[in-house]
């Protein structure tokens, strides 16, 4: 699947794994064209990696590339391990580990880094695994609307 901001293919990977996990919509209330309203409108950041050994971002919406101050071309291709610092990233490692096991988790609390180095939490996190309707897994998503500066 080719991923670009626009994709309605991945937008309703994101929509559909993330109703089938959770429970809820990702999209509420919805929307007519939601890959662009997830991309350009959404007033919560969607930040999604691959299944790399070592995942590499795929998509972040405009909310999630002002958070981590990346453009769309910087932030694809982007290892995901580098949100965090070095410290932190044994922390995010086992969040991962446990979405991987039992489908999504939320309400989770990180320290992540701007590319500025800024530092910033983020709060009452979601994250699920991006499984498609025929069963194979494309990666992990996350959605977040809280951030507070450190």
């Amino acid at each position: 699947m080719i991923i670009t901001p626009d994709s309605a293919d991945f937008a309703a990977l994101l929509c559909d794994s993330h109703r089938r996990l959770t429970g809820r919509d990702l999209v509420d209330p919805p929307q007519a064209d939601p890959a662009h309203w997830l991309y350009d409108t959404a007033p919560f950041c969607v930040l999604a990696h691959d299944t790399q050994a070592d995942p590499c971002f795929v998509y972040a919406n405009r909310a999630a590339q002002r958070c981590f101050e990346y453009d769309w071309n910087d932030f694809v291709g982007l290892p995901s391990r580098l949100s965090a610092e070095a410290p932190n990233r044994d922390e995010r490692a086992r969040l991962l580990a446990d979405v991987s096991r039992q489908g999504y988790a939320s309400g989770y609390r990180g320290l992540r880094i701007a590319r500025s180095g800024r530092r910033f939490w983020i709060e009452d996190v979601t994250v699920w695994n991006l499984i498609g309707t025929d069963g194979i897994r494309h990666g992990q998503a996350a959605t977040y609307r809280r951030i507070t500066p450190v």
